[in-house]
């Protein structure tokens, strides 16, 4: 079984990011607004990334690494700019 990690962009342009063993699935509820709280108060929303992690664990603690990620370094995940998030995490230890 596969376990996702996955970043939302709201109707408002916030992030949120959650994990999930049905993409799909959770897409279409987050969208039909059957998750109470953050997206359903923004909807529509659109899936922005995702990644597939053979273990819930590994799902989970990709969301909580991202969850605490600024602004800038999500939007640098989203464009797969490896770069600017290793300059950013770097920056960010100074």
């Amino acid at each position: 079984m596969s376990f996702w990690f996955y970043m939302l962009q709201t109707a408002d342009g916030k992030y949120y990011v959650g994990q999930t063993d049905n993409l799909e699935l959770r897409i279409a509820q987050h969208q039909m607004g059957e998750i109470p709280g953050f997206t359903s108060r923004r909807l529509p929303v659109k899936l922005v990334f995702s990644e597939e992690f053979p273990s819930r664990d590994e799902a989970f603690v990709m969301e909580r690494r991202i969850k605490g990620w600024s602004r800038g370094k999500k939007e640098a995940l989203v464009a797969g700019d490896w770069q600017r998030i290793s300059q950013m995490a770097s920056r960010r230890r100074s």
